[in-house]
């Protein structure tokens, strides 16, 4: 304390002092050239924008933030649990961005999983937050798409950036991975999808589920161009990489395989054949779903999609896609593929175990739901959860009720059924211990079953409108957005413990993606394979933010620790990845990243919405300085 005060003391005075925000200020932005205005996207919902040559300061004096007109947007109805859902809660704004290249072009991204593009010419005036204000229509969604649809309150965005050419954006996500989007995908292009195309994806094809399967195209090497001796060589490496990658599913290091199949794949372009792509494709499939790391079984499924747009009879991709829907508990939908590969290969055994083996599942879920039926009183009354188990949930388990429409036996009776209804008491000094940092307060909780009535009449705290208005709003028809989806995925590093993690292009044409770690550490990765090229020490801690030098090689990092990092590339002591010796956590690249991975995995997901875990923060505290509060059960 005496040397906090002891800074705040020394401390300079501001000359500009903007206390319009009613929450953290998690982000600023500005623009390229000019100097006299800065954007600050807070937690209270707002992104507003400061004019240094209009005040020092704001509010002005003897007037509330509310009096302040600089909100340029008001997103405190913006938050989607899902893509099939309209906004009604206050999205909390974690971070922005500007474009370098265009800077009318606004990117912000917040507590779900949207990342938001917006026109600045085209969103209204600047206005104050004294009346709540409906979501401007944004220009483009960013969302991967197995993302999309899984309506967690805890989900979101720590980080959204621009590409140095402000073609591609970066998404960072809590409890997840960090993803690369294009700016300017097409109209029609397959990078576009809405709320239907995500359960589509999983669905076989009619033609392939009531009928023969038709014949393969011929599946040739491209041609109409002389192959010259750097592509016949550039195509003999993809082949030895594709030979390495199937030796890989050997195991253990799955990684390597899917490394060398993605720098075929992403690295070589249209100049390996369809046959090679497909294969590569079907082998990177099984990778995933051996390797098992989060949202592999995700990645599989599109390589398998894209593997049957190849070949549409392909047995590996209908093999591989059976064993991806089983390990997301889609029993019936697994068992369409698995029923077509049999059909493909009728003397292969795999298939005919698969098959036999959903069967098995499908007839003892059936049974299990039957005895479910007779006897839901006795068990409903015979069960009893502690509160823990209540509040929260482990994310290893229930991923598979979070991918897509749930099974007979993943319809809980509790997460499905159960509302909670809470009260919290905090006030002033009363709620806080100066010695101990300490939260002190009252939480009163409350669960009771959910009627089919409520479902429908229940309005979440902070949404929009009068209740007269809620319901001619959801009267209406609520059209989903179209949604542009990831082209590339880079894992590797853990993004967990704090909500301000970055994720930055590298480089003056961004060739090179960075992370920072709860690990202390630092990723690097090649843009456009997702091949993790460094891995390196920069926090005793966490690792959380991560800044390029706009054109010189440097870059800084800061985390934890009271200090700040610069990085150039004549660093003495080699990366971890080249097999440098700075610690003793840098021999093994493979197992930390699997120990981050397991991180990740074990994630528990809180139950308790965004809007009551937000109470229980003091707006005179510092992030970090508060001990997670404790339920005492009755």
């Amino acid at each position: 304390m005496q040397n906090g005060r002891r800074s705040e003391l020394n401390a300079p005075e501001p000359s500009t002092l903007f206390q319009c925000h009613s929450r953290r200020v998690k982000k600023l932005a500005v623009e390229v050239g000019n100097p006299n205005v800065v954007w600050s996207a807070s937690e209270d919902g707002t992104l507003r924008q400061h004019d240094f040559r209009e005040g020092a300061s704001c509010p002005p004096a003897g007037s509330s933030h509310q009096d302040c007109h600089n909100v340029l947007l008001d997103l405190r109805c913006g938050a989607k649990k899902s893509l099939a859902d309209s906004p009604k809660q206050c999205l909390a704004l974690k971070s922005c961005d500007i474009s370098t290249t265009r800077p009318h072009q606004l990117l912000v991204g917040g507590s779900d999983a949207f990342g938001r593009l917006y026109d600045r010419r085209m969103l209204p005036p600047l206005s104050s937050c004294q009346k709540r204000m409906k979501p401007p229509p944004c220009v483009d969604y960013f969302c991967p798409m197995h993302l999309s649809d899984r309506g967690r309150s805890n989900l979101h965005l720590t980080h959204v950036t621009f590409s140095p050419d402000g073609e591609e954006v970066l998404l960072s996500y809590s409890g997840e991975h960090v993803y690369l989007m294009d700016v300017n995908a097409g109209g029609e292009s397959s990078m576009r999808y809405r709320a239907g195309d995500v359960a589509k994806q999983m669905d076989l094809d009619p033609l392939l589920s009531g009928a023969e399967p038709s014949p393969s195209q011929p599946i040739l090497l491209p041609t109409g161009a002389p192959h010259d001796s750097h592509t016949s060589s550039r195509i003999r490496k993809s082949y030895e990489l594709v030979q390495a990658a199937e030796k890989s599913l050997e195991g253990p290091n799955y990684s390597y395989g899917i490394e060398a199949c993605s720098e075929v794949l992403d690295g070589n372009g249209p100049e390996i054949g369809t046959k090679l792509k497909h294969d590569c494709l079907c082998t990177r499939a099984a990778l995933f779903l051996k390797r098992k790391w989060k949202n592999d079984v995700h990645m599989a499924i599109r390589d398998c999609n894209r593997a049957r747009a190849i070949d549409s009879s392909s047995f590996r991709a209908h093999f591989y896609m059976a064993d991806a829907l089983t390990q997301l508990g889609k029993h019936k939908e697994a068992l369409d593929y698995a029923m077509v590969a049999h059909y493909l290969a009728p003397s292969n055994l795999q298939a005919l175990h698969r098959v036999e083996s959903i069967k098995e599942h499908l007839a003892a879920a059936e049974a299990e739901k039957s005895n479910d039926g007779t006897s839901k009183g006795e068990v409903r009354s015979g069960r009893i959860r502690s509160l823990s188990d209540v509040l929260y949930r482990s994310e290893a388990n229930s991923d598979a009720s979070q991918d897509g429409p749930r099974s007979e036996r993943e319809d809980s009776d509790y997460e499905e059924e159960m509302e909670l209804d809470f009260e919290t008491s905090i006030s002033g000094d009363e709620g806080r211990d100066i010695e101990s940092g300490i939260l002190r307060g009252s939480l009163n909780l409350r669960f009771h079953r959910r009627s089919d009535s409520t479902k429908e009449k229940c309005s979440t705290n902070g949404s929009c409108g009068s209740p007269s208005s809620s319901s001619q709003n959801e009267s209406m028809a609520y059209r989903p957005e179209v949604v542009i989806d990831m082209k590339q995925r880079y894992v590797g590093h853990c993004n967990v413990g704090t909500d301000i993690k970055q994720a930055n292009f590298l480089g003056q044409r961004g060739e090179y993606v960075a992370s920072g770690s709860d690990d202390g550490r630092w990723f690097i990765w090649e843009k456009r394979t997702g091949r993790l090229i460094k891995m390196l020490a920069g926090d005793e801690a966490v690792v959380n933010c991560i800044q390029c030098h706009p054109f010189d090689c440097t870059i800084a990092t800061s985390g934890i620790d009271s200090t700040i990092k610069i990085w150039t590339p004549c660093a003495e002591v080699p990366s971890m990845v080249a097999g440098g010796a700075a610690g003793p956590e840098t021999a093994d690249v493979l197992s930390a990243m699997e120990n981050n991975q397991n991180k990740l995995c074990r994630n528990r997901d809180a139950v308790l919405p965004f809007e009551l875990l937000e109470r229980f923060r003091m707006h005179d505290f510092a992030e970090g300085t508060l001990h997670p509060f404790e339920c005492a059960q009755s």
